[in-house]
């Protein structure tokens, strides 16, 4: 082991707009000298890393892609995440700082709130910073300008899910609920939005602030299509979109 170990900085980099990166984030990712990614697994593509690629000097760090397991299989899990956290700590222990870069704002239903966690549980002396960044609802709220919040209002995040009764109370305990990856219950979400006369409360947005990005302000003609994955909804009472 090295003198010293290395600092994992873990940067929040947003939705998708590279400038909506902080100052700090950015700095950051100018210094450290191993920036690491979620990849996925058969592509190895990374959508955190296209983010800031084109911020990244050159010669650019040494680039380390971390494969996060999308399984329920807790065998699979305990062993796949302890080989990626491993794979992190082999650059800490060697006294290199860590850059992980992360979509959105690292503690909003992010991989890095798992990294962090069994880091720190399995090397208690490690040193972590997050930087924040802007998050999807964040992002999207001003894309499509509606504002989540104001005076006593109270917001929902809420993931959609294939459960009727739990997105309708959803709706109807809350000023603003963003539905976060709603592409694959939209039709659902239609219908539910029409029987509560809240459709033309309703905006879409899909791959926020990205070369791709897509605005939906009639939510109804989205039934029946397939959307982006990265694809959230915000509904506002009082306010006809």
């Amino acid at each position: 082991m090295a003198d010293r170990l290395g600092k994992l900085f873990v940067l929040g980099v947003g939705p998708g707009d590279p400038e909506w990166l902080t100052l700090r984030a950015h700095r950051i990712l100018r210094e450290a000298p191993v920036v690491a990614y979620p990849q996925k697994m058969r592509s190895g593509e990374s959508y955190a890393l296209s983010i800031v690629e084109s911020l990244l000097p050159t010669p650019g760090p040494e680039r380390l892609g971390l494969v996060f397991p999308m399984t329920r299989d807790p065998e699979k899990l305990r062993i796949q995440w302890g080989e990626t956290v491993n794979r992190v700590w082999e650059k800490l222990s060697a006294g290199r700082d860590v850059a992980f870069i992360t979509e959105g704002h690292p503690y909003l239903y992010s991989t890095a709130i798992h990294l962090v966690r069994l880091l720190r549980r399995l090397h208690p002396g490690v040193e972590v910073e997050v930087v924040p960044g802007v998050s999807s609802p964040g992002g999207a709220a001003a894309r499509l300008d509606i504002p989540l919040a104001d005076g006593d209002e109270r917001v929902g995040i809420i993931p959609a899910v294939n459960d009727r009764e739990a997105m309708r109370r959803a709706l109807v305990d809350h000023d603003t609920v963003v539905f976060l990856k709603v592409a694959k219950v939209m039709d659902m979400m239609v219908d539910l939005l029409e029987e509560l006369h809240l459709v033309d409360r309703a905006a879409v947005v899909t791959k926020c602030g990205t070369p791709d990005e897509q605005v939906f302000r009639d939510v109804r003609e989205l039934r029946g299509r397939e959307l982006e994955y990265l694809t959230l909804m915000i509904v506002k009472k009082g306010e006809e979109r």
